[in-house]
């Protein structure tokens, strides 16, 4: 999976295990989740970090909701749940990876 590389301008504060923001291994780095955006370091900046493709997660039984114990974390227009290193926002009938 490619992430878009897209600068988060203006970005001042820095994220980190105690800044209080949701954060989620993905691949080899660490989102943190805030304004509905997810952010990485990257280079001495902050980069938006969002998938390049679209990766439907197969096999999900779990149905995600308010209640259902995950992190939730708005993201854009939707919501994204946290669970098992994964980010996971609903799609056309199925659960997508992010």
């Amino acid at each position: 999976m490619t992430a878009l590389h897209q600068e988060h301008p203006a970005h001042a504060h820095v994220h980190g295990p105690a800044c209080g923001h949701p954060s989620v291994v993905h691949g080899d780095h660490v989102d943190y989740a805030h304004d509905g955006h997810l952010h990485r370091e990257h280079s001495g900046h902050w980069d938006e970090c969002e998938p390049g493709e679209h990766i439907a997660h197969s096999g999900h039984a779990h149905e995600h909701s308010d209640s259902c114990g995950h992190p939730a974390v708005a993201h854009g227009d939707h919501v994204d749940y946290l669970h098992d290193g994964h980010r996971h926002a609903a799609h056309e009938g199925h659960w997508d990876d992010h």
